[in-house]
């Protein structure tokens, strides 16, 4: 890997900034397919948001290859990172920390975003905060391209406690919040996410890789009753399991598609259509249940299945007849990117939860997390 233009200085280097001028924090994120890095300030205001996908490398297997991730990982994230900076105009020594997802997610792509942020803040004398990346993802609608009423769905009426879903090709959990980066698991998967359920089902279907958009699209052509698929927990506490209902849905296909006769794409939208119905149903039921349970009346999702539309829309709709706001992602924030990162990267900081010296030099990854309310 190319070095980056750093000072090996020990000493901290002067960084300029103008008066009144808010903090900007780097934020870096290789926990799984995407390399990113972004520049948000102290406000949750993006300066810039740049992503490296490497789905053209995954396709051609159906899903993502660790090792290659993270040889990609490696190539990518000198060009992103320089992007990042040149796309907000600053340079390294007008960014004030940098933050970096720290966990869960692939061992050997978060080893490269952490090994990088450590040298970039090492080497300037720059404080390191590490960044839940489930935690990270929650706390994406406090995000703002400039406007705290923008599309981040009213974010700045946004306050602490919320419930949120946290759902994605690898993260499927109910969380409460009670602060930045003080989020406790109410609930989540015991096998598949739902993301993953998703992309499996899709691929069983003969549909493209990232398959979870190609069911979203087709749901909207297809009866939705057509075949009765389990909702897996679905009165069972706030945990979540859709590995059965994936081996429902290929039972189902294997049946239909090979009926003499059968119109092999009919079949494909119906069943795209029944498998989100039941997901999306078994998430806002579960998510809802969480807000009445807790006593909770704010909602937050995020995460890229948050992106889909029917879940999107069947959330909105039955929150507003229980009297739940919900707050849902901007799409670019949705799915990951370094901007979240840095966003709660920049509120834990002023929370002083840095490290700095012999702290920063032994910060490690960490593959998984779970912490249970009590």
């Amino acid at each position: 890997m190319q070095e980056l233009n750093v000072s090996l200085s020990a000493d901290s280097p002067d960084r300029p900034r103008l008066p009144n001028s808010p903090r900007l924090v780097l934020g870096i994120e290789t926990s799984c397919d995407e390399t990113a890095a972004a520049l948000v300030d102290e406000h949750g205001v993006v300066r810039s948001s740049v992503v490296s996908s490497q789905v053209p490398i995954h396709v051609r297997y159906g899903g993502v290859v660790p090792e290659l991730a993270s040889r990609n990982h490696l190539v990518a994230i000198r060009p992103v990172i320089e992007e990042a900076l040149a796309t907000a105009g600053v340079e390294l020594d007008q960014v004030a920390a940098i933050a970096v997802t720290a966990g869960p997610g692939l061992a050997g792509c978060l080893l490269v975003g952490m090994q990088v942020a450590k040298a970039i803040a090492f080497a300037r004398g720059l404080p390191l905060v590490l960044v839940d990346h489930i935690q990270a993802h929650v706390w994406a609608p406090y995000l703002s391209d400039g406007d705290l009423a923008d599309a981040a769905g009213g974010a700045k009426s946004l306050t602490y406690p919320y419930v949120a879903l946290a759902v994605s090709g690898g993260h499927t959990s109910i969380l409460r919040v009670d602060g930045p980066g003080r989020a406790t698991t109410l609930g989540a998967t015991l096998d598949d996410a739902a993301g993953e359920a998703f992309d499996k089902i899709a691929k069983l279907m003969g549909l493209p890789y990232p398959g979870g958009i190609y069911i979203d699209q087709l749901s909207e052509t297809g009866n939705a009753e057509a075949y009765e698929l389990p909702r897996p927990l679905m009165n069972k506490g706030l945990d979540f399991s859709f590995s059965g209902l994936k081996t429902a849905a290929r039972l189902v296909w294997e049946k239909a598609s090979t009926v003499p006769g059968a119109d092999v794409e009919r079949v494909r939208a119906d069943l795209a259509a029944s498998v989100q119905a039941a997901i999306v149903e078994v998430l806002v039921d579960k998510s809802l249940r969480a807000c009445r349970e807790f006593g909770i009346a704010q909602l937050v999702a995020a995460g890229g299945v948050a992106c889909n539309r029917g879940l999107r829309k069947r959330l909105v709709e039955k929150a507003a007849r229980q009297k739940i706001r919900v707050r849902i992602a901007p799409a670019r924030y949705c799915s990951d990117n370094a901007a979240m990162i840095a966003g709660l990267g920049g509120a834990l900081l002023a929370e002083g939860a840095s490290l700095s010296g012999a702290a920063l030099l032994g910060a490690d990854i960490y593959v998984t997390s779970r912490k249970r309310a009590s």
